[in-house]
């Protein structure tokens, strides 16, 4: 095993078994969210003081049920699991069982025990073993596995003391094994340990077993474990159903000789009563209507006062760089481009975090999983099936990891449509868009004394988008035409209070990383735009002056006037200016004009992107600094030059609208979808039907409305 700079330990275990939870105990906010070398698949880490070890890295790698991979995520576990040659790779791991499940859970214990790596066995849920009335010999069950086991409730934080002491003392590979290879695989394991340097049987039983999932494997490699594979007979799978069969007989004999008291189903009564109201045919449905409908109501109503707070606030900082510091270059980009553009962005926070909370104490209190099954029959309706539902509930959150959410579904038909839909999904990265439209657009008032008109259009906007996500799967999977039948097998979670530490850590990494990401874009982008539209071909931006001194020499213009009249002259004459005009033919029957192409483009980069690029486009040659006006108060005070109407009519906030509920999000998504698929020709596709969605939609739209 290769050595580190700092200890590297591995948290595995099946989905639903409380790594998370462990894991934000042992790292508190110390983490981070990346992605695995070459791969699209969500690494989270963090660190841990570990007596003995020091600061120690700590992974919590994605749920898996066996060391045999069927997705994208359990083959990158089988990875990081085989593959000991790497820096990074894991010197000891923590296998995390759920007490109440525990045969499911050790099925892979027993796996990791042959691959002869150093193991600690952290039996989870204990609180609910004790509600269960389930106990076990704890002792007897390490002296049998040849592990230490270390009984924790991972919510609460007990046992990670002990649990500490077990992985710091755990060094040495256990020579015990559970499983017996089969004979006619002997030699041929023999001579892939002496080729690869293999110092454990089962692991290089593994690579015969699955030499094309292990990407760190060399061509060549691959091919000759191929070749030896086809010379002994031996094929993927073959002996796996034996294998399973065998480990399952040895742990029912374990568990029947380490469980004291067995559990009482009675304990489950409550979740039971529940499922038959939140899972029923009408009523599950109804409330999932209502929940989605209070997630809404709250991402408006909640959010408004500290969104209005911090816009005042970094109007307020604007106004004072423009006051205080000397006028020149430096203070214009920083007052009217980087100021605004930040802004723009941290404004929204507020609304951010509720929808990412919403969505962690879903999550947290079992009800998600629920939503899985209650929608399976509808979503294979449209082509998709339960699972669909996780990448597109994820995806009100963010494109990108919702995209590679679909890693869990196993049918390649379904997966890829779903890829496919799923940006019709409005993300975080719209919220931004959408609350400053509907501002526009949408009075501020309520509706039978309750309903926020202004949520209840976000709303709509997300309907609308679902809609659509569903009609496109329908059309994809009549056009897509694949014969392979897929079935949902899950095992429901019993109900739980979400625990408040892990929302709240949820909340402040999604968060963080969403504006620390959308952040970097802004800033750059804020710094282009800025030069863009304070700079210009030719001599006019520099001489604006004088020639609108000259245009309006016969007009009776106030200070004020004549200083807009400059700023309008200035940016319609930048480069800004003439790479909007440029488009601007294009997106005129949508109701558009060139500052809102200007921002169509750059906010392609990143969604958010679009009320940044129209902050720091108003706020281009601000009259007057004093003046105390907001990128809100700036659109509404915007005049369309032909009509002498304001700018962004209903007509226009509604096109809009549309066109970003259906436009394709960012180039970020289009990244991942062609990671996530292997080639140009899905994301191609994508791109194509949604903006043909998004410009025919809107066209419509503002035809109808106009």
């Amino acid at each position: 095993m290769a050595a580190s700079l700092k200890p590297i330990i591995a948290l595995v275990g099946n989905p639903n078994s409380g790594k998370s939870s462990l894991f934000n105990h042992l790292t508190g906010l110390n983490q981070k969210v990346g992605n695995f070398p070459g791969v699209t698949v969500e690494k989270k880490s963090g660190f841990s003081q570990i007596d003995g070890l020091g600061n120690t890295e700590i992974i919590d790698l994605p749920g898996i049920y066996s060391i045999y991979p069927r997705s994208l995520d359990e083959q990158i576990v089988a990875e990081v699991l085989l593959n000991h040659n790497e820096p990074t790779s894991p010197q000891k791991i923590v296998v995390v069982v759920d007490a109440t499940n525990m045969k499911r859970g050790l099925l892979l214990l027993t796996q990791i025990i042959d691959l002869g790596l150093p193991t600690v066995l952290a039996i989870n849920m204990m609180d609910l073993a004790a509600k269960a009335g389930i106990s076990y010999d704890f002792i007897k069950l390490s002296q049998k596995l040849g592990v230490d086991v270390i009984p924790i409730n991972a919510r609460k934080g007990e046992g990670i003391e002990q649990l500490k002491k077990a992985i710091a003392i755990c060094n040495t590979k256990k020579n015990q094994t559970v499983y017996q290879l089969p004979q006619e695989a002997n030699e041929p394991i023999v001579e892939v340990r002496k080729h690869l340097g293999l110092d454990n049987s089962y692991e290089a039983y593994q690579f015969l077993q699955q030499p094309k999932s292990l990407d760190f494997l060399s061509k060549e490699n691959q091919k000759w474990l191929d070749e030896v594979r086809q010379r002994s007979g031996i094929h993927s799978g073959k002996f796996q159903g034996a294998e399973t069969i065998l480990r399952y007989s040895y742990i029912q004999d374990l568990l029947q000789s380490a469980t004291l008291k067995t559990a009482d189903d009675a304990w489950k009564k409550s979740s039971f009563k529940l499922d038959r109201i939140l899972t029923h045919k009408v009523w599950g449905y109804l409330i999932f209507f209502l929940v989605l409908f209070l997630v809404f109501q709250a991402v408006f109503a909640w959010a408004s006062y500290p969104m209005d707070f911090i816009d005042g606030l970094f109007a307020d900082f604007g106004n004072w760089l423009s006051a205080t510091l000397p006028d020149g270059a430096l203070t214009k980009l920083l007052a009217e481009g980087i100021v605004p553009g930040l802004g723009g962005i941290v404004m929204f926070v507020p609304q951010i975090a509720i929808l990412f909370a919403f969505i962690s104490i879903l999550e947290e209190s079992g009800y998600m999983a629920r939503v899985v099954f209650l929608m399976d029959k509808i979503m294979r309706k449209f082509g998709l099936n339960g699972k669909s539902v996780v990448p597109l509930l994820s995806g009100m959150a963010c494109a990108i990891p919702a995209i590679m959410a679909t890693r869990t579904i196993d049918n390649w038909k379904e997966r890829t449509i779903t890829i496919l839909v799923t940006p019709l999904m409005s993300c975080s990265a719209r919220i931004p868009i959408f609350t400053i439209l509907i501002a526009l657009i949408v009075p501020d008032t309520t509706a039978l004394y309750f309903f926020n008109l202004q949520g209840l259009a976000l709303m709509g906007l997300y309907v609308l988008g679902f809609i659509a996500a569903l009609v496109s799967a329908y059309i994809m999977k009549k056009i897509i035409r694949v014969q392979e039948r897929s079935f949902l097998m899950m095992e429901l979670p019993t109900y739980r209070l979400p625990k408040v530490s892990n929302v709240g850590l949820t909340i402040v990494e999604k968060t963080k990383s969403f504006v620390l990401e959308a952040g970097k874009i802004i800033l750059a982008i804020s710094v282009v735009l800025w030069v863009l539209a304070s700079y210009g071909p030719g001599d006019k931006v520099e001489k604006a002056e004088e020639y609108v001194m000259q245009q309006t020499a016969n007009m009776r213009l106030t200070e004020q006037g004549l200083q807009d009249r400059i700023a309008a002259y200035k940016l319609e004459n930048s480069y800004a200016g003439v790479i909007g005009k440029a488009i601007e033919p294009v997106i005129e029957p949508l109701g558009y004009d060139w500052k809102i192409g200007i921002a169509l483009l750059t906010s392609f980069a990143a969604r958010e992107v679009f009320v940044g690029t129209m902050a720091t486009i108003y706020s281009i040659g601000s009259v007057d600094a004093e003046d105390q006006q907001t990128i809100k108060s700036r659109m509404q005070s915007e005049i369309n030059a032909e009509t002498g109407e304001p700018r962004f009519t209903p007509a226009v906030g509604l096109s809009l609208l549309v066109f970003y509920t259906f436009a394709m999000q960012c180039m970020s998504t289009i990244a991942v979808v062609y990671r996530e698929t292997k080639g140009w020709k899905w994301p191609m596709i994508q791109l194509a039907y949604m903006t043909t969605l998004a410009y025919v939609s809107a066209f419509i739209v503002f035809q109808i409305f106009s």
